[in-house]
């Protein structure tokens, strides 16, 4: 590869008055093999082996006990190897004064004045100016305060070196009055300022006067300034920056006061250095062949072009295009094309390779084997590298090919063969030629038999969970090798996927699905490979599973008993759907339950519907499902829990009873109403009741929601009066129903006479049968008599007791210990209590018997 620059030479100002004993120009590019470096001096070789103050550090070029009469001017380095060479741009060494007496166009210098002592500057404002031009100071109306002593500050922003002047005083005069007079104009722009595209213009402009004149600035064309135009120090800087064409043109400065006005006009006129907007690229062209390369560049002026081979200019070539009609390899080497004006000059380089070669097939040879289908054009591509260019022959077999019809050969040395047969079969070779010498590569061709799939896949549904096979079998010739695989919506069919498996074998690649999924629906494409072509068979499979959950269940206009339920329908997943279920939940159940809707049967067109036969004041959630043909999907999202309105009650308490309880009361009892039946808040009950053969009612309310039972006391109430009962609800919204009325009894009290006549005997060792007689008349009613048994009035825990009915008068009690002696009383009993007890009586059980074992029958033998 040829030299191309990594770092340039750039100008350097030292200056006069430097400690600096040397300077270092930089030159450094790369390149293989590495480059070598030679420098000049306006345009003279340096000898570096004669000269010893100059030396190379790698591409720099250093300059010792630097001399400013010998070591100023214009330095260039080429880096050169055995490609070719390039010279870099032109770089300038300046000794640069920083006082007064040196001061050129080349250096920035600034200018201020320090008045009487530094750091008091003079502050510029409409009536006092520094001009960055002249370097002056402009007073333009003089007053009292401006005495004093003023010295000049200059400093060099490249060198940075600064000096000020001697002390130069003001004195006001005092023999006379100034009278007013018009604008003087004292600092003025050339007639013709030349502008660098893109740098920033300053048009200083100011005058004398009394009183001060005021600046303004207009543009001789009358165009408004544009926005990026810049006025400063009261009007006298003029500053535009990013200088482009369309700022070229006349400016004019005005000065005007009550006394008159004066104009100052001039132009600016653009000029840019030259700038690439086209440029050759590295080329390898064979010998020979036509070389054309442009380079183009903008500019103002227009740049003029040379060129330069190896770092020597090409004398004939002052054009922006070069040419060479018929390359040689003396050709070969580093270009540059250099565009010039009196504001820049730039360079660009490429690299001209001119190649030479006899032909070489090494990585392009015939492919040893090629297999085509009967039918098919095959085409066989002959490109060595070869240069210049080689002739081209084409042999089957030992014969050379001749075209036709259906045989065809291109310049390019490409052998097309149209609708191949099994008669083109066998070896073709290529033959290339330059003057440089000739080789060949050669190549079979194999015909082959066209491949067909005789069972592909087929458009199918099938239901979530099934299991398929997807054929794909095929009859093909057999020197090929056939491939299968097989693509689902657009994406290749990965090994390792659970749900997939290729079976088969050389002529079969069936593709299987288990427990097939509803995303397993799409396009299945089976791709059959050979070495010659590629078939392919299209299935669209549908798979039906049950509809997805319905979504966005929201619920509408509730009431004590209804709520309108809305949802959006999900997915039916390949089958339609047929109709929705709603069901619900409450605090009160268990699980979620289907409910009532009006209509009846939701269709799967209908996506709303009225749900009725709710309990008032409970809290409902709802969710909905689909059905289709497959069956019942997952249910929807839980709608917002929602509160049916309050009403009144509509349900009466259950199982109203009562009875028994102590003397003067009258027991009432009922089934509380579940919660999700009071339909309200301050749910409670109201208890109503009256003695057989009253008219009216007393009524007792309870605020207990979960109250089942109710005493009445009344000293006045007789035992065991009926009474009818019915008991109802209430709630906020008001009265709810009454059970139907029963007739209960109040308390009664226990009955006061004894049975007559107890008698007992010993049934056998554990039985004691006991008899009485009924009692004949006790005003109190008798449920049965209860008979007390016990074995010692000093073990209470040995007593015993026995009920029976009313209407029988003996009981046998059993259990008991043999040998014993039992006491015994018998009593009447009701809901109240026992009546009075007889005297007690005893009986003693049987001894028990004692049963012998038959082993005690057998004779002893006593030894």
């Amino acid at each position: 590869h040829g030299p191309r620059w990594r770092m340039e030479p750039g100008d350097l100002f030292i200056p006069v008055d430097s400690i600096e004993e040397e300077a270092t120009l930089t030159c450094d590019a790369k390149g293989i093999p590495p480059p070598q470096y030679r420098w000049s001096l306006n345009g003279t070789l340096i000898n570096l082996g004669l000269d010893r103050r100059r030396r190379l550090s790698g591409g720099n070029l250093i300059i010792s006990s630097l001399d400013r009469y010998q070591d100023v001017g214009m330095y260039q380095c080429m880096a050169f190897n055995t490609v070719g060479a390039i010279l870099s741009r032109r770089a300038s060494l300046q000794f640069a004064w920083p006082g007064f007496t040196f001061l050129i166009s080349l250096y920035d210098l600034t200018y201020a004045w320090v008045f009487n002592e530094y750091p008091y500057f003079v502050q510029q404002d409409n009536r006092r100016f520094v001009s960055q031009q002249t370097g002056n100071l402009y007073i333009a109306k003089v007053e009292p305060s401006d005495v004093g002593n003023y010295t000049c500050v200059v400093m060099n922003s490249i060198t940075k070196g600064k000096v000020q002047s001697s002390p130069t005083s003001l004195i006001l005069r005092t023999d006379g009055v100034m009278g007013e007079y018009e604008p003087k104009i004292e600092v003025n722009f050339p007639d013709n300022v030349p502008a660098a595209k893109g740098s920033t213009v300053t048009l200083e402009c100011f005058a004398l006067g009394n009183p001060v004149p005021e600046i303004t600035w207009k543009r001789a064309n009358g165009v408004p300034f544009p926005s990026k135009v810049k006025m400063k120090y009261s009007n006298a800087v003029l500053e535009i920056p990013s200088f482009q064409q369309d700022d070229t043109g006349g400016y004019e400065c005005v000065a005007e006061n009550k006394m008159g006005k004066n104009t100052a006009t001039g132009r600016l006129a653009f000029y840019a250095k030259p700038q690439w907007i086209q440029a050759m690229k590295d080329t390898a062209l064979a010998i020979e062949e036509r070389l054309y390369w442009e380079c183009r560049a903008n500019g103002k002026p227009k740049p003029s072009y040379t060129w330069l081979k190896n770092g020597q200019q090409l004398l004939s070539e002052v054009n922006y295009f070069l040419t060479v009609s018929v390359l040689t390899l003396a050709d070969a080497g580093m270009y540059q094309c250099v565009a010039e004006n009196k504001h820049g000059v730039i360079y660009f380089a490429a690299e001209l390779m001119v190649l030479a070669s006899p032909p070489d097939f090494t990585g392009n040879v015939l492919r040893a084997l090629l297999k085509a289908k009967a039918g098919t054009t095959v085409t066989l591509e002959c490109k060595p590298q070869a240069y210049p260019i080689a002739s081209i022959l084409w042999k089957k077999g030992n014969l050379p090919i001749h075209t036709n019809d259906r045989i065809s050969l291109s310049p390019d040395g490409t052998l097309r063969l149209a609708n191949v047969s099994k008669s083109d079969a066998g070896s073709y070779t290529c033959f290339a030629r330059n003057r440089f010498g000739m080789s060949s590569t050669t190549g079979r061709l194999l015909v082959t038999d066209p491949t067909r799939i005789i069972q592909g896949p087929v458009d199918m549904e099938i239901i979530v969970g099934e299991s398929i096979v997807l054929p794909c079998q095929v009859t093909s010739d057999p020197v090929l090798d056939v491939s299968f695989s097989w693509a689902f919506n657009g994406q290749l069919i990965a090994k390792g996927d659970g749900h997939f498996e290729l079976v088969g074998g050389r002529t079969a690649g069936d593709l299987m699905i288990r427990n097939i999924q509803l995303y397993h629906a799409g396009k299945y494409i089976c791709v059959v490979d050979t070495d010659v072509e590629s078939l392919s068979a299209v299935a669209v499979l549908i798979v039906k599973g049950p509809p997805s959950p319905p979504d966005s269940v929201t619920v509408e206009e509730v009431t004590d008993s209804t709520a309108q339920l809305a949802w959006s329908p999900g997915r039916d997943n390949g089958s339609p759907i047929t109709n929705y279920l709603i069901q619900t939940r409450t605090p009160f159940t268990v699980g979620w339950q289907r409910v009532n809707t009006v209509p009846e049967i939701i269709d799967g067109n209908t996506v709303t519907a009225t749900i009725v036969d709710l309990n008032a004041w409970v809290e409902y959630e709802f969710r909905v499902l689909a059905r289709n043909s497959v069956g019942v999907g997952e249910p929807s999202p839980v709608s917002v829990k929602t509160r049916t309105e309050d009403a009144v009650p509509d349900a009466a308490p259950g199982d109203v009873g009562g009875g028994g309880g102590s003397r003067s009361e009258l027991v009432i009892t009922w089934e509380p109403v579940p919660e999700e039946l009071q339909n309200g808040e301050s749910f409670g009950y109201i208890i109503a009741f009256r003695a057989f053969g009253d008219v009216s009612w007393t009524h007792v309310a309870t605020s207990a929601p979960g109250a089942a039972r109710y005493v009445y006391r009344n000293d006045s109430i007789a035992p065991f009066s009926p009474f009818h009962v019915k008991v109802g609800t209430y709630n906020s919204k008001g009265q709810g129903p009454f059970s139907p009325v029963v007739t209960i009894y109040s308390a009664e009290i226990e009955p006061s006479g004894m049975p007559a006549g107890v008698w007992a005997r010993s049934v056998s060792a554990s039985e004691i049968e006991v008899n009485w007689q009924a009692l004949s008349f006790t005003p109190e009613r008798v449920l049965g008599y209860e008979v007390v048994y016990w074995e010692d009035d000093t073990k209470p825990e040995t007593m015993g007791k026995v009920r029976v009915p009313w209407n029988q008068t003996s009981v046998t009690v059993s259990g008991l210990a043999g040998t014993t002696q039992y006491f015994l009383t018998v009593s009447a009993f009701n809901t109240a209590g026992t009546g009075p007890f007889l005297p007690a009586i005893n009986v003693t059980t049987k001894k028990p018997r004692r049963f012998l074992h038959p082993d005690d029958l057998l004779p002893k033998c006593l030894i």
